[in-house]
């Protein structure tokens, strides 16, 4: 904390929410001084969603109080919220793809000059914002299309150009990589000079050593710890999150046999975000594939499984050549991608976990064009005890945390057999408990012989899972290491040429 006066700037008393008879907040205090970053972690379904959405005026309390700089506070809408001083940047990206980006930056909040929007001047001010974040784009292009890193620096500078008092940062580096990473950490060091307070949420739990001030852990709904030191063991904070000594993070994983199953050969995009890309994946390897935002990867991958169009190259499959110009053709061949935004392009959030699973396998629930409800359900059920699903098969997919919503979209593609599964930031966003569970997934799958692709941002993801790593750097192949010689120097050294 930098601030020497010890009064908080925000200070939560009680605080209880409650849906019907169950309550999902029990009594939580915190307080948040100027100048200091308080990381607020839990597993998925801790609480930390509805409390911050309390603070930000979304969510309306049960019981308990609030101050804001020493007065009662009980926002009724976001808007009173940001009025006062409080901005809260979602993890889940909420920008309009058909505007600016400076629109985007200051929707709702137009500059105006004799009563019309000054766009100039929005446009000046959103660019500065970009720049502080080190991200080279022109506030006048729109977001459609932009990667979902841009667009978390996107949101991000939305909640610079507030202006804010507090500001609550959910998961702000879900999507970034470790360039992009500390460059948000530099703009966080200097709100925190300005006397701004900052709320910080995030899985990512090695970083919160090098951004926070002080801990508050929840669990179940409840404060269970609350550290006067950002300094603090992971595993102390992982054991206060899910209330039990940890394990290993990483299972132990297999030794994949001599066979070639995938095989990609001068691989490039129309677009050249990745050119001249070749490597071999083995019968149970598990391959990784890392790189900084904009190396290439997401786009390597999607043309792999036919999502994105290839200029030149070819993919083969057990030696037969099988370039896809369509997912279809990657997925008849037994190829599935499990892509990195699981709401926007993984699942139907409003349908069913059945239906969900179903549409990714419609042959098998299916006769003479015709669904069966019961072989939908079984085959559904199967899959959510298969994989550790938290749900039952009628639950719709908006209805349940990150992890379960990831392994829904995992259980839908592996409940085909395929003999290639790539995995787009697998554990993106998602707690410490579903991301081992997943890592689990991904070793099971390696030992029955399947080949497994991970493209990831988290450089210790890829690390502990991984048999052999492809590193990419400005669409360029730079490097793959085997096992022994992988570690976070060499991958950045490779990562950054």
């Amino acid at each position: 904390m930098t601030s020497t006066d010890p009064a908080p700037i925000l200070a939560l008393h009680g605080i209880r929410k409650s849906y019907g008879q169950l309550e999902v907040l029990h009594g939580v205090d915190m307080a948040v001084h100027a100048g200091e970053v308080v990381a607020l972690l839990g597993e998925n379904g801790a609480g930390k969603s509805t409390l911050s959405g309390i603070i930000a005026g979304a969510i309306q309390a049960t019981a308990g109080r609030m101050a804001w700089l020493g007065r009662p506070y009980e926002p009724a809408s976001p808007r009173q919220a940001i009025d006062a001083g409080i901005g809260l940047i979602h993890q889940e990206l909420r920008l309009l793809p058909h505007l600016s980006i400076a629109e985007n930056v200051f929707v709702g909040r137009w500059p105006k000059r004799n009563g019309l929007i000054d766009r100039a001047a929005m446009a000046a001010h959103a660019q500065e914002q970009l720049a502080r974040l080190g991200l080279d784009l022109p506030a006048s292009r729109n977001v459609e299309g932009l990667s979902t890193a841009a667009q978390q620096l996107i949101e991000i500078a939305k909640a610079l150009a507030l202006n804010a008092r507090l500001l609550i940062l959910d998961e702000p580096t879900a999507a970034l990589g470790g360039a992009e990473t500390e460059l948000l950490f530099k703009q966080i060091e200097k709100l925190k000079a300005d006397g701004v307070g900052i709320i910080y949420i995030s899985h990512r739990l090695e970083e919160i050593r090098q951004v926070a001030d002080r801990i508050v852990v929840l669990r179940d709904g409840a404060k269970v710890a609350d550290f006067d030191s950002g300094d603090v063991p992971v595993r102390t904070i992982v054991e206060s999150m899910v209330g039990r000594s940890l394990g290993r993070m990483f299972p132990s994983i297999p030794v994949p046999e001599d066979e070639i199953v995938l095989e990609v050969a001068g691989l490039a995009a129309p677009d050249r975000s990745f050119a001249n890309v070749s490597f071999q994946v083995r019968r149970g390897e598990i391959f990784g594939i890392a790189g900084l935002v904009g190396a290439g990867r997401t786009e390597l991958v999607r043309a792999i499984t036919g999502a994105d169009p290839i200029a030149a190259g070819t993919v083969r499959l057990h030696g037969t050549d099988i370039t896809p110009r369509r997912p279809a053709d990657a997925i008849r061949r037994g190829i599935v991608l499990v892509p990195e935004d699981r709401k926007l392009q993984g699942l139907v959030l409003g349908h069913s976990i059945a239906e969900n699973i179903g549409y990714a396998n419609l042959a098998a629930i299916s006769a003479n064009g015709v669904v069966s409800k019961r072989r939908l359900i079984e085959l559904a059920s199967a899959s959510i005890r298969r994989f550790g699903v938290k749900g039952s098969w009628h639950q719709n997919a908006d209805e349940m945390s990150g992890g379960n919503q990831q392994k829904v979209v995992i259980a839908k593609w592996l409940t085909r057999d395929p003999q290639v599964v790539v995995l787009d930031e697998p554990t993106r966003g998602i707690d410490v408990g579903a991301r081992a569970a997943i890592y689990d997934i991904i070793v099971a799958l390696a030992e029955r012989g399947v080949s497994v692709i991970v493209v990831s941002s988290d450089l210790e993801e890829v690390l502990g899972v991984s048999n052999r790593i492809l590193v990419m750097s400005h669409g360029r192949q730079t490097g793959i290491l085997g096992r022994g010689e992988a570690n976070d120097v060499s991958v950045m050294e490779l990562a950054t040429r």
